[in-house]
């Protein structure tokens, strides 16, 4: 077995963990240091003005687990494709490196 094999179903749960975990700390940020954080979001963006966008309400708790799921779901997804796809890469050019080399 190859080290660098990767499971798909591992590396859709690695991913997905790390981008929920990246996505509620990017909303802590912006929670906790507002100011900063659009600073930062409009520099990013080389400079587009999306103050004009900031709500001075809260942001409601379910539209965070919602968008939190759905990043979750489609980081677990890509992940799993990329894993697999890379495996099967992986084995035709195995394949093809025994019949003819």
């Amino acid at each position: 077995m190859n080290p660098l094999d990767m499971k798909p179903l591992q590396t859709g749960l690695a991913l997905s963990v790390t981008a929920a975990l990246f996505y509620s700390l990017c909303t802590f940020i912006e929670i906790v240091w507002p100011a900063q954080f659009m600073a930062f979001t409009n520099a990013l963006f080389h400079g587009m003005d999306f103050r004009a966008l900031q709500s001075v309400a809260p942001h409601p708790w379910r539209d965070f687990f919602s968008a939190l799921t759905v990043i979750a779901l489609w980081a677990f997804i890509m992940g799993a494709f990329f894993a697999a796809l890379y495996g099967a890469l992986d084995r035709i050019r195995l394949h093809r490196s025994l019949n003819y080399g």
